[in-house]
């Protein structure tokens, strides 16, 4: 099972890192109607670059804080004296995750702003 994952993940990445090669690649002779409409491809795809890159960071850091919050509450019914531990670490981890999901609104921020489809 980790093979096929692992295989499906690695497949995922390259074709990631290989579709802009095509979305890219223009003939510079191309007349100015065909650059006008691949000027619009280039922001369609930042836009929905920019989409995805909050919705996966939006999974990834609701899962993380679930995942924490759950160890968090099983640690402190095993052990209630530690709870003002267990929660002081508890807060500083989502504070954690919570500052990778801004960094990667950052980051689509700025591809919106680099297209010039944002302020």
């Amino acid at each position: 099972m980790k093979r096929i994952l692992s295989l499906a993940l690695l497949t995922f990445a390259v074709i990631c890192l290989l579709a802009p090669v095509a979305v890219f690649a223009t003939e510079e002779t191309a007349p100015a109607a065909a650059k006008a409409a691949d000027a619009s491809s280039v922001k369609t795809m930042a836009a929905l670059a920019a989409g995805l890159a909050i919705g996966i960071a939006a999974f990834g850091a609701s899962i993380g804080q679930g995942m924490g919050l759950k160890g968090a509450t099983e640690g402190i019914a095993r052990n209630p004296g530690a709870s003002g531990k267990i929660s002081t670490t508890l807060i500083i981890g989502l504070a954690m995750i919570e500052s990778l999901a801004i960094y990667a609104l950052l980051v689509a921020l700025g591809i919106l702003i680099n297209q010039k489809m944002f302020f």
